[in-house]
């Protein structure tokens, strides 16, 4: 019998999903919610009619940036829809993987703002991983999708746990600042407070608006700006 990939959901089953210590009350409020288990019902009715759904641990955004940790939030959208592409981050493809042209538009701007050489490819290729250990919460607010079919899983309930995650960042003590790209990244801002924490806002990285006003993403100096505020901090708190 064949094994099946790794980079595809294998398992319904949330306690397949790990996530860090701190976000496990507000995941597990979620999926013993009427929202949480009619999405848990949906994601186990499709791989049993053998969908193919990526990737292949949905939570780990979660797993990889406690709350505790996070000084950073890049909202994203959808996870990749190729096969082998999505790794549970926005943004992010695991080792190896041609470079989306979304990801090769954020490359060039850290690159052009920072100083910021592109990774070495493959390996990391494009994998953000490092940037997610580092306090970075790379999080797209629907969390699976099938294969080949972008946004097959919108509105099946994976918004409600995004929308609570973005709260429960934005209401916390740490001061963090928000990366909002795009519309959608951008109708999440009625939950954070502009005063308390840094909102950069731009359009998306996408090739098809990357460089269109209103606020082109290249040459947006979002992570400088990211930077000097966050050094700005440090020297309030120190």
């Amino acid at each position: 019998m064949a094994t099946v990939p790794s980079t595809q959901l294998q398992s319904a089953d949330p306690a397949d999903w790990p996530v860090a210590p701190g976000w496990q009350p507000l995941v597990d409020a979620f999926f013993g919610s009427e929202t949480g288990l009619s999405l848990l019902d949906f994601l186990y009715q499709r791989l049993k009619a053998g969908a193919v759904i990526f990737p292949p641990q949905p939570l780990r955004a979660l797993e990889l940036t406690p709350p505790e940790e996070v000084r950073v939030v890049i909202l994203g959208q959808d996870p990749y829809h190729g096969r082998g592409q999505a790794e549970g981050l926005a943004f992010s493809v695991a080792p190896g993987v041609a470079l989306p042209p979304s990801l090769r538009n954020i490359f060039k701007e850290l690159e052009r703002d920072l100083g910021t050489p592109p990774p070495p490819f493959p390996n990391p290729g494009g994998s953000l991983v490092k940037w997610a250990k580092n306090g970075v919460l790379l999080l797209n607010t629907c969390l699976t999708v099938e294969e080949g079919q972008p946004a097959s899983h919108a509105g099946r309930g994976w918004e409600v746990l995004t929308d609570a995650v973005i709260r429960h960042v934005a209401d916390g003590e740490r001061p963090v600042v928000f990366m909002l790209w795009g519309s959608h990244a951008q109708s999440k801002r009625s939950f954070i407070d502009g005063r308390r924490h840094k909102l950069l806002m731009s359009n998306h990285p996408s090739p098809l608006s990357a460089q269109r006003p209103p606020v082109p993403f290249i040459g947006c100096g979002h992570f400088g700006q990211a930077r000097a505020w966050r050094d700005a901090q440090r020297t309030q708190q120190g």
